[in-house]
């Protein structure tokens, strides 16, 4: 039998002694069949990928069985192999997402690398399971598409994960906590504000956790793709758990765009149902059940409602899912009400149901507005599934993501309403008009985060401005002396935007992660490359590339850009 001492990456941390169960002739067996497979014509194609250059994991060939299993009980073909070569422009248009299956050390070269960063960022998928972390240390692009890097880990132990996302196709099957032994790692960061975490892991359940907050399972857009990273999967026996077998088959569907999520970071959020109905009464007709921190509707026409306190502006989340063409909504902005009709006539309901006229389906502000139904029916999964709702309220100004999807922009101009006070509840219809509800939190906004005015340039006290005053998409940010003017007015929104103008954002033009990508101005449109992170240190994040907001210079003209967060004054900025 063979014996690893350690992986042989300088500053990956040190291996725990372990023998493996497979012989050298299996694995170079096993390495060789691999891509000698050809997938099968399916809806989805996946790549799955397990070179190694350090430490090798015993479980790769019984993860790659595996997810050919999964592909067949799920619809996607699989190919697998180690050759790098696969990592061209040409090769990899042909999948839709990529699996990382315990990869370890340096795989790719520079052009092999570069080739993979344009598959992704063009709208291809990232899947990083367990030793995935442990790759490619001197590629930052990799460690902001995988989340973090690999630091260590106790041995093999049972623990306790925490489910924090329950309508994620990973994570839907599974409970509030699940069970199991694997082999636990720690990071050399915490990815919480750059991903949204759909697992993590109870260190007081096991010994030798090392990071307090302990994501282990997340996902996140990566410009026009997606990335989702489970450090579960070193034991062979993980691949015979039906539950991570479902988290694997949910994480690759996520990612090859065949089932949608929420992946944005998700942070500050006030949990007002989870499983307890403290704080909400049933208004009208029929109720909901509760069970396994769900709630479905039955009977009505009524409506729960959260009577324990009014809101103003606030981000409102919730996971819903129906069955069949069964009819819901979120009700926002009624006053204090036992009637479900009082609360309809005052406020607005945001409709949920599978088929009706535009102004009364999914995404719908009830008989006011309709989604955007393309962009909709591209966010939307079917029913029997989980979708994510966030209701973004500031003023008077709704809008609708579904699944992390901008789908409905409304503004209030009746004087018989208002958006800026009031409660919120979620409706049961009628009879057959069964729908779920998990997860119900909110973010409450005191109003729009870093304010509104100038973004003043630390090292030139000169001011984030628009050039030539233009409104054109694509007019360069740069600096200029501060005056004041429209063009240097910078309102930050709950969404994360900077928007000028009122209607065009700071943006990272064609959604690039390069160091040196130009930052533009561009019609505000809710995607991930005008998100911006207000820091404490006074940086600013673009969300999408990861990066600071930063100048090319400090006199006037200086082009915006992103660059590397590197600290320096010439990524700092405050208001004016």
């Amino acid at each position: 039998m063979l014996r690893h001492l350690t992986s042989a990456l300088p500053g990956s941390g040190r291996r725990t002694l372990r023998r493996l169960t497979v012989t050298a002739a299996a694995i170079g067996l096993a390495a060789t069949m691999l891509p000698a497979l050809p997938a099968t014509a399916a809806a989805v194609k996946v790549l799955v990928f397990s070179k190694t250059a350090g430490f090798r994991h015993d479980s790769i060939p019984t993860g790659i069985q595996a997810i050919r299993d999964l592909g067949a009980a799920n619809d996607f073909a699989v190919d697998a192999t180690e050759d790098s070569a696969a990592f061209s422009t040409g090769n990899l248009a042909q999948y839709q997402a990529v699996v990382f299956l315990s990869t370890t050390g340096d795989v790719l070269n520079a052009d092999q690398q570069a080739a993979f960063q344009t598959y992704v960022d063009g709208g291809g998928g990232y899947v990083g399971v367990h030793a995935a972390a442990d790759t490619e240390y001197d590629w930052p692009y990799y460690g902001q598409l995988v989340g973090a890097w690999f630091n260590n880990h106790p041995a093999i132990q049972r623990a306790t994960v925490r489910t924090e996302d329950r309508a994620h196709a990973a994570t839907a099957h599974l409970g509030a906590t699940w069970s199991r032994t694997d082999e636990w790692y720690n990071y050399r960061t915490n990815p919480r504000q750059n991903v949204r975490v759909l697992q993590s892991l109870d260190e007081s359940s096991y010994s030798g956790g090392g990071m307090g907050d302990h994501p282990i399972t997340w996902c996140h857009p990566q410009s026009s793709g997606r990335s989702f990273y489970t450090g579960l999967g070193h034991t062979q026996e993980s691949y015979a758990d039906p539950d991570f077998r479902a988290l694997l088959a949910g994480g690759i569907r996520y990612a090859a765009k065949a089932v949608n999520a929420d992946c944005r970071p998700e942070t500050g959020y006030t949990t007002l149902y989870n499983g307890s109905t403290a704080g909400w009464s049933q208004a009208g007709p029929g109720s909901f059940a509760g069970s396994d921190a769900t709630l479905t509707s039955q009977g009505g026409m009524g409506m729960l409602w959260y009577d324990a306190k009014e809101f103003g502006s606030y981000s409102l989340k919730l996971d819903w899912r129906l069955t069949g063409d069964s009819n819901s909504g979120v009700i926002v902005g009624f006053p204090a009400t036992g009637d479900p009709n009082a609360a309809l006539s005052t406020g607005y309901e945001v409709q949920i149901d599978a088929t009706d006229t535009p102004d009364r389906t999914t995404g719908a502000v009830y008989g006011f507005k309709s989604a955007d139904l393309a962009a909709r029916d591209a966010a939307l999964n079917p029913p029997g599934r989980w979708n994510t709702y966030e209701l973004l309220v500031e003023g008077e100004r709704l809008q609708v993501f579904l699944n992390g999807t901008r789908i409905n922009d409304f503004t209030n101009t009746d004087p018989a309403r208002s958006l800026q006070q009031g409660h919120i509840g979620i409706q049961n219809h009628g009879s057959g008009d069964v729908v779920s509800f998990r997860n119900i939190r909110i973010k409450e906004l005191s109003g729009p985060p870093g304010g509104t005015g100038a973004l003043k340039h630390a090292g030139s006290n000169r001011c984030l401005d628009v050039s030539g005053a233009s409104q054109a998409n694509g007019a360069q940010a740069q600096l200029w002396d501060c005056h004041g003017q429209a063009n240097q007015q910078w309102a930050s929104t709950a969404a994360g935007e900077l928007r000028v103008y009122g209607t065009k954002c700071l943006d990272v033009n064609g959604a690039g992660t390069a160091d040196g990508t130009a930052v533009i101005i561009w019609t505000c449109n809710g995607q991930n490359n005008q998100k911006w992170r207000m820091n404490a240190d006074g940086t600013i994040t673009a969300v999408g590339a990861n990066k600071c907001l930063d100048v090319a210079g400090t006199a006037n003209g200086a082009k915006a850009r992103i660059w590397t967060c590197n600290g320096g004054t010439n990524q700092r900025w405050t208001r004016g």
